[in-house]
């Protein structure tokens, strides 16, 4: 009886292996069904030369590049897909990708992860590297559609953390240019032409861009700050676009605007200084002060023993 039971868990198991495989199997031949429906536009589009040679933040990327357009033809033109467009093609800008991906690209990105998941862990198992359960691998398809959102907001944090550490630096440029006679937006040129490459730069670029093809500068200031999504820029636009509507001097008001984020960056120095002493708190006692107590009666302890107890 037990051997039978023990039987009907090792077939329950293999099925559930093979099930997995057959998921596998059938999600990859409904793929190549559009195979050749997409490879036609794709040829079009590099004849047309609109398909480019585009940057890629790592070898996935790359890799993924050539499938993609596979994928495109479940996103592109489809209805469903129109909020996410919007949220994505944000949430791109901010994060950096923008050259890399566009909204659709990056939803069909989405869906090579769900399958790349699964093939790398069934290639490992067969290498005999690791083995993955069926019901491993189709938990991996589900995280590979979360991947590239928690990438993308990795990336969202680590720019705004380089945003935050260039800021004083870059206002200080514009405030010298601007006290050295330069408007406004030719002080962005100048920062933009002599400052070292940062996000923050790359957004001002934007900037002058927008400027020059007719927007107004207080609409590319606003372009911006709803881009980089962050509090300290959105009072330095909102201080600069007041400032500029009052017709307050910019100089003043950008080296004011220095020294408020010096300060900022000095009370949040001494913030995360402060919570790094809380947080040195708990190894202290767990590690460091058993260590001194065993040093300091350590000795005391061998007298007491080898006295006998007296």
């Amino acid at each position: 009886m037990l051997e039978s039971s023990v039987l009907s868990g090792v077939q329950k198991g293999q099925l559930a292996i093979n099930a997995g495989y057959l998921f596998i199997f059938l999600a990859t031949f409904i793929l190549f069904q559009f195979l050749s429906q997409e490879q036609e536009a794709q040829a079009a589009e590099e004849n047309l030369g609109a398909a480019k040679d585009r940057k890629a933040s790592n070898a996935l990327v790359r890799i993924s590049r050539f499938f993609n357009r596979y994928f495109l033809s479940w996103v592109r033109g489809r209805s469903y897909w129109d909020g996410h467009r919007a949220s994505y093609r944000r949430k791109l800008i901010a994060s950096g990708l923008r050259e890399e991906f566009n909204p659709d690209e990056f939803i069909a990105f989405k869906f090579f992860m769900v399958f790349f998941f699964p093939v790398a862990g069934i290639f490992l198992t067969l290498s005999d590297v690791y083995r993955f359960e069926g019901n491993t691998l189709l938990l991996s398809a589900a995280g590979g559609w979360f991947y590239p959102d928690l990438w993308m907001r990795g990336r969202i944090t680590q720019r705004q953390r380089q945003v935050r550490r260039s800021m004083p630096f870059i206002v200080d440029l514009l405030a010298l240019s601007t006290e050295a006679g330069l408007d406004f937006v030719g002080s962005i040129g100048k920062v933009v032409e002599k400052a070292r490459p940062s996000p923050l730069v790359e957004e001002l670029d934007q900037v002058l861009k927008e400027i020059k093809v007719g927007s107004s500068r207080a609409d590319a200031l606003r372009e911006m700050s709803s881009r980089l999504d962050m509090p300290e820029i959105n009072s330095f636009v909102a201080i600069l676009i007041s400032a500029d509507q009052m017709g307050a001097p910019i100089g003043r008001t950008l080296r004011q605007q220095s020294d408020q984020i010096r300060t900022q960056r000095f009370l949040a120095a001494e913030k995360a200084g402060a919570a790094a002493a809380q947080k040195l708190l708990i190894p202290t006692i767990l590690f460091i002060l058993p260590a001194v107590l065993l040093m300091i009666m350590g000795p005391i302890i061998v007298q007491y023993v080898q006295g006998g107890g007296r």
